[in-house]
């Protein structure tokens, strides 16, 4: 299911690189050859929809607290533990690869807010970032925020997913947990004068925003399904919060942000198709919230204040890949006031949305491909863009937060183009190059090969994919290869550096990533045919995107692997489902595999706000339609391939069941030989481990278990 993150994390370039270890290939083991797996207690439970009966033999396997599932899961792993022993020198060796390919010490360029310079740093050797400011110029004494290595000291999982620093800039909200789930926060307050927290705190909280009087904090919290429903607001000397907002709509989330010109303060309220606002001057913590537009069914807007207006993004039906509007402030509710500053473009998408003083910077996508423009705030005159020259890339507004300022920053990646962050001049059009991926081990683009290729659906519909290999390779179908790919809530599958890959593709891998219906990588239209009852849309383009690459010899049936997360996962279980002759191993990170039992449970996290993405299945057309598709439930006696299925105990998002019984159900049924590992995290969450190095152990691991099953044992 779908990752939900409106905390705006402090993001900093992982820096990292390739090299070029020998390739040596053995006979690959089989399942035989090996230990009988974990066999799941079968305890059938039945199910009756629509006429329609369900046998679920290992619906017990959700029960967290029955000691007998911790059991079966630690059972699990002691198998995978021996399965993957004679790779743990492959392992070693590819997480020494990629730490040799990190700048372990390393630091973020600053970002001026209120006067200060704000970064963050890492340290050799430990896990996690140190956040820190300098105040008025980067010669100024350092003054750490947090450090979140201290913080996490003997915790088996942490996150710490941001801060918000208060008008005055002396105190710091700021959010974390201790479980590695992605939805159960606690909310502090430091004193940054002190260095001490206030002592307020929340827990399950999602957002927040400070009043203008430095006191009053307005804040989101989740129900028990993990959904952001009400808006509180807590004067820090006062002994309880007060409730502002409760979103009744188990479609919807809420959350609450100030705005870059601290004028106001907003409470938005979203599902997957419809969207409203109300807002507060932010000088007037205790004024009743006013709706800035009324909620309509399928009409989506977000609102974006200059000083002397709003502007406002804006989608329905018959403007898919949104607009902009120029809207008076005192007659923002009045929609005949509204002057288009940006017109609809079907083969256009606006992606994001930054306002300056003069300019507004827009970031839009066209031919699955990012584009930034500039436009004066005025609507006339000269609109500047900044142009990309190569086939495939990734380009982002990133970290503007000075309202005033006359330039804005912007990063860009590719597969084979290490991160970088560019400032761009609007009034002279000129860029300086701020910040590079430093890759210590040494790294030459022009050692390696992007192509853009286009695969034909079943429907004929052309589907984009980026791949990148090393220069020479051979098309003889003998290259072993990784295609990867997402394709949902409109998420796209952007090509951008990851240097962990070169140790594969430094292997002979050819890395493929598809840019499938579901997502929005060619605009909202293509996200619109990949959800709903056109969801295996999503899964023929991959199935198309994979044949392309065994048609034109880029590898083989036999050489190919697979790998998605989440909602990918589920791509992956429906692909092994339908086509499993196609891959020679996948890897299924964190599953969304059990579709029917879950959005048939109203009472887990995310459900009722899923319907607009999957359909509700307590309607027979829907029910009929995920049931088809669900990888749980058409699971059947045939072969698969090799799988690593991963799940993470404290999973928010997937809950740790989806790939247990998953596994348990599919060992029950494939007559094949082949290797089937479940590997679940038993301190984390969604995101696997929370600590930098763990992390890139856990990575380590899945491309281990990927060569060794196509004989590559160093």
């Amino acid at each position: 299911m779908q990752v939900r993150n409106y905390i705006i994390p402090l993001v900093a370039i992982s820096l990292m690189t390739a090299c070029n270890p020998s390739r040596k290939e053995s006979t690959m083991l089989k399942q035989s050859d090996f230990p009988a797996p974990p066999i799941a207690e079968v305890i059938p439970e039945t199910f009756v929809n629509f006429g329609q009966r369900r046998v679920d033999n290992y619906f017990w396997l959700k029960e967290k607290s029955n000691p007998k599932v911790i059991e079966y899961l630690n059972a699990e792993n002691g198998y995978t533990d021996t399965v993957m022993a004679s790779t743990k020198e492959l392992q070693q060796t590819i997480y020494d690869e990629i730490v040799g390919r990190l700048k372990e010490d390393d630091e973020s360029y600053p970002s001026l807010s209120d006067g200060y310079y704000y970064y963050s740093r890492t340290e050799k050797g430990k896990q996690y970032r140190t956040y820190c400011r300098r105040k008025g110029s980067m010669d100024a004494p350092e003054e750490i925020i947090f450090d979140v290595n201290r913080m996490a000291e003997g915790k088996q999982a942490f996150i710490f997913r941001g801060y918000v620093i208060s008008p005055d800039n002396n105190m710091a909200a700021y959010f974390y947990n201790e479980t590695g789930s992605y939805a159960e926060f606690i909310l502090k307050v430091k004193d940054l004068t002190t260095g001490k927290d206030v002592g307020f705190s929340a827990n399950g909280a999602t957002s927040v925003a400070w009043a203008n009087d430095n006191k009053t904090l307005f804040y989101g919290v989740i129900d028990n399904t993990l959904r952001s429903y009400r808006i509180m607001r807590q004067q820090l000397d006062a002994p309880k919060a007060e409730l502002v907002y409760e979103e009744s709509d188990p479609r919807f989330s809420t959350y609450v942000t100030g705005s870059k010109t601290k004028q106001y303060i907003f409470i938005s309220s979203a599902s997957s198709t419809t969207a409203d606002e109300r807002f507060i001057p932010a000088d007037k913590p205790m004024a009743q919230f006013r709706l800035f537009l009324p909620r309509v069914q399928d009409v989506e807007y977000s609102v974006y204040p200059h000083r002397d207006k709003f502007f406002v993004r804006y989608k329905d039906k018959e403007n898919l890949n949104g607009k902009i509007y120029e809207v008076p402030l005192a007659t923002h509710n009045d929609r005949s006031s509204w002057k288009e500053f940006l017109p609809h473009d079907e083969t256009v998408r606006i992606e994001g949305i930054d306002i300056l003083k003069n300019y507004v910077a827009i970031e839009l996508r066209r031919n699955g491909l990012s584009e930034i423009i500039a436009k004066p705030v005025s609507g006339e005159g000269e609109v500047k863009s900044i142009v990309f020259p190569e086939p495939v890339y990734s380009a982002g507004l990133n970290g503007n937060p000075e309202y005033d300022a006359t330039t804005f920053r912007y990063s860009y990646t590719s597969l084979n183009r290490p991160s970088t962050l560019y400032e761009y001049d609007i009034a002279t059009g000129k860029t300086v190059k701020l910040k590079e991926q430093e890759i210590p081990s040494g790294f030459n683009p022009d050692d390696y090969v992007v192509e853009r290729l286009w695969a034909t659906a079943p429907d004929g519909v052309k589907v984009p994919m980026a791949i990148v290999y090393r220069k020479g390779l051979k098309r003889d179908g003998s290259n072993p290869a990784l295609i990867y790919s997402y394709g949902s809530y409109g998420s796209s599958s952007d090509a951008y550096f990851s240097a962990s890959l070169y140790s594969l593709i430094d292997r002979g891998f050819v890395y493929a990533l598809a840019q499938v219906r579901g997502g929005s990588d060619m605009g909202e239209q293509w996200y619109e045919d990949g959800k709903l009852l056109r969801k295996k849309n999503t899964f023929t383009d991959f199935i198309a995107c994979s044949e392309l690459l065994i048609n034109e010899k880029y590898t083989s049936a036999s050489k190919l692997a697979a790998m998605g997360g989440s909602a990918g996962g589920l791509l992956m279980g429906a692909v092994a489902n339908m086509r499993p002759d196609l891959y020679q191993t996948i890897v299924a990170q964190v599953p969304f595999v059990d579709v029917i039992n879950t959005m048939l449970d109203d009472t887990l996290p995310l459900t009722t706000g899923e319907y607009e993405e999957w359909g509700n299945p307590n309607e027979e057309e829907y029910y009929n339609y995920m049931l088809s598709y669900s990888p749980y439930d058409n699971i059947k006696a045939q072969n698969y391939p090799n799988m690593l299925v991963t799940g993470g105990i404290n999973d928010s998002q997937v809950l740790f069941h989806e790939p247990t019984k998953y596994v348990a159900k599919l060992r029950s049924l494939k007559t094949d030989d082949n290797i089937l590992l479940l590997h679940m995290n038993m301190e984390s969450g969604h995101g696997g481990a929370t600590g930098r190095y763990d992390g890139i152990r856990d990575t380590a691991f899945e491309f281990a278990f990927i060569l060794n099953r196509v004989g590559i044992e160093k």
